[in-house]
């Protein structure tokens, strides 16, 4: 192919960014100015996808981390047959457009994750590669290589300053995945300024310091030393590779090497100017050379044929390996087994009861055996927070001779281990479980403390926005943890996420209630799901006198009612307060008290019920209505009214044992009590 050729194609997709920039009034031309010659040759040469089918199991991913130069992908994607047309790119950041801000995940074709928030793509890759890992090692046969592709990552500077890339870019190395592979547009400018104000440290050091493969490439117009780079990315597979490619922001433009490239679009005049020296037309806007997309749609074939050639390779494994075939398969179309949870246990009355935290982990451990696409971890935390699949091995390298071993969950450390030990990396762990989702083939989970969501926020909330199937178990859900004292005791985070749109969170009140509760968080195929659990044990309720823990479905259910139907108070409670308030009940009832009962694990599950369930439980004519929980009051209002009443926390907790905080907090049979009276009152 001639040089006149690559160039072409080169400045093509620079000018379609730019002119979407400029046509929107919006956006960011610098990166794809910049950046455009290390995508192409990328996008021509080595990527394996294909164009018609965007979801091709065994493709190459392709994230975008640095999501402000959206305008560069959708350039990409445009140019080498995907469904998005030219009209398409002309609608940049419009309403109802496919081409939005920032790539989003399910809106435009060939967008693998959401992405804008630096550095959270260049995790989601590092979940992506894991996912891509163990799977390979769990299916793949000799002489019948099924799951074998590569994870692509295009970051800048924003996105190596972000901690989350820093935590990924720790455990990538540690974890030695191969098969990813960084360009990194090198160009030492930010929104606001150079890097020599804020960035100063050897980035190339870092990584390679972390296990990682490192190539540079001085001249981010150089195709060839670029090609090369990137082939020996490929070569080594025993280590994640990045590639710094020293380029220029906004290339050829009058702000070339400026900040003021980064984030706003050029002018009119700058570029008439920017297309005349890079010997662009300066009209018509929008121009494609037929003979560059004529290449560049060379993909399409060359994906059919590639997805093809995986699709006979599939029909052999499938022939020689039928149940590992057919079990992958259902893993990838994200399909459950049949009795999946048939072995899920049924806990039996016990007043002493069970703390949901372990009750999970049994239930998890009964699960796990029969979902192979069941994978996670914690964050350090597996004896505290009882999410170690025991017996299924550790997702790690191999151990030298001699290693320290320890915290190792059986099974082995191999690959294919489904057990993730993401370490002290909360907010990585966030970040890679969502890329992981995003690759297909898992249902992964990630596990700490409640308070240390603080530190997960940003992947939770794009793992919504993106609809991922990804499960978050969060464990000593309240300030009843006790010594640890208020650093450690969550008080606002609860209602902090269940502010996140899309994000479903449960808060059991029992064993039970949490077996229902993982059943949800397995088949909502559409959504993340939370899980609070306790730290203490919970009384075990007797469903043969309390309603069947399976209207946990529902968000909330009506636990046992007053002997004639007709209660003239309702006492609410989440999680740990159920028990607190059936004992309530016990003694207003004795009082001649009719109360209603009301569990209240999920308000995003109730607030989805029909209005007239919802008033079955609440109704409209019983205004004394008592809610407890151990967490901030806000939001309690729009289920008590405005003539009930919430204990809850408004402040923060205490270090003292657990029944000590909760007692001098309110959370006594004595003080729920006292306030129920007073609203009858």
């Amino acid at each position: 192919m001639s040089d006149r050729l690559d160039q072409q194609c080169i400045d093509t997709l620079r000018f379609l960014s730019v002119d979407m920039v400029q046509k929107a009034d919006s956006g960011h031309p610098g990166l794809p100015l910049g950046a455009a010659p290390m995508a192409y040759v990328l996008w021509a040469r080595f990527l394996k996808h294909s164009p018609r089918n965007p979801a091709w199991a065994d493709r190459d991913r392709f994230v975008l981390s640095a999501g402000h130069g959206s305008a560069l992908l959708y350039s990409l994607l445009h140019m080498t047959g995907y469904d998005l047309s030219l009209d398409d790119l002309q609608q940049f950041r419009q309403w109802g457009s496919k081409t939005p801000g920032h790539p989003e995940r399910g809106h435009t074709p060939g967008v693998e994750v959401t992405t804008g928030p630096l550095g959270q793509g260049f995790a989601n890759a590092v979940g992506m590669a894991i996912a891509e890992a163990q799977l390979a090692a769990r299916y793949n046969r000799e002489g019948h290589v099924i799951v074998d592709h590569h994870t692509w990552v295009l970051a800048g500077d924003g996105d190596l300053m972000e901690g989350v890339a820093a935590e990924a870019v720790s455990l990538a190395g540690h974890l030695q995945l191969g098969k990813l592979i960084c360009l990194y547009d090198d160009n030492r400018v930010t929104l606001a300024a150079g890097t020599p104000i804020s960035f100063t440290e050897d980035r190339a050091a870092r990584f390679a310091a972390c296990g990682w493969h490192v190539v540079h490439v001085a001249d981010g117009n150089d195709l060839a030393a670029i090609d090369s780079a990137i082939a020996a990315a490929r070569a080594e597979i025993t280590k994640p590779s990045l590639i710094l490619v020293h380029t220029h922001i906004g290339y050829g433009s009058p702000e070339q090497d400026s900040y003021k490239a980064h984030g706003s679009p050029l002018g009119e005049d700058d570029v008439r100017k920017t297309k005349e020296k890079l010997g662009w037309p300066t009209e018509p806007a929008f121009l494609i050379p037929a003979e560059a997309l004529s290449h560049m749609r060379d993909a399409v074939a060359r994906g059919d044929s590639d997805e093809q050639a995986w699709n006979d390779r599939m029909k052999g494994f499938a022939s020689a390996f039928p149940e590992a075939a057919r079990e992958l398969q259902r893993s990838l179309r994200g399909e459950l087994p049949p009795d999946w949870d048939a072995d899920i246990p049924v806990f039996a009355a016990d007043a002493k009861g069970i703390a949901t935290r372990e009750a999970g982990g049994k239930i998890m451990n009964a699960i796990a055996p029969k979902l192979p696409a069941l994978t996670g971890g914690s964050a350090d935390l597996d004896p505290s927070t009882k999410t170690a699949l025991k017996g299924l091995g550790d997702f790690n390298p191999e151990p030298a001779s001699g290693v320290d071993e320890q915290g190792s969950d059986g099974g082995g450390w191999s690959p294919a281990g489904r057990n993730l030990h993401f370490g002290v990396r909360e907010h990585a762990m966030g970040a890679i479980v969502n890329g992981m989702a995003a690759h297909g083939g898992t249902i992964p989970y990630g596990a700490t403390f409640l308070t240390f969501s603080d530190y997960m926020r940003p992947p939770i909330r794009l793992a919504a926005l993106m609809r991922l199937h990804v499960i978050h178990v969060f464990t000593h859900d309240s300030i009843a943890l006790g010594e640890d004292g208020p650093t450690h005791q969550p008080v606002e985070q609860i209602a902090a996420l269940r502010a996140i749109p899309d994000l479903t969170v449960i808060r059991p009140g029992d064993a039970n209630e949490t077996a229902v509760a993982w059943r949800v968080a397995i088949e909502s195929r559409d959504r993340p799901i939370l899980l609070a659990l306790s730290r203490q044990a919970l009384p075990t309720l007797d469903r043969a006198t309390y309603a069947s823990a399976d209207g946990l479905r529902r968000g909330a259910y009506v636990l046992s009612d007053s002997s004639d139907g007709k209660p003239v108070l309702i006492l609410i409670a989440s999680g740990s307060e159920v028990g607190l308030i059936v004992e309530a009940a016990d003694r207003l009832r004795g009082d001649g008290v009719s109360v209603r009962l009301v569990s209240m694990p999920s308000w995003d599950l109730f607030d989805a019920q029909s209005d007239a369930y919802r008033e079955s439980v609440l109704p409209r004519d019983v205004p004394a209505r008592l809610a407890v929980e151990a967490g901030i009051t806000q939001g309690w209002h729009r289920y008590v009214g405005d003539r009930g009443d919430v204990i809850g926390v408004d402040r923060f907790g205490a270090s003292a044992p657990g029944d000590t905080v909760m007692r001098e907090y309110g959370f006594s049979v004595d003080h729920v009590c006292a306030r129920a009276k007073a609203l009858l009152e």
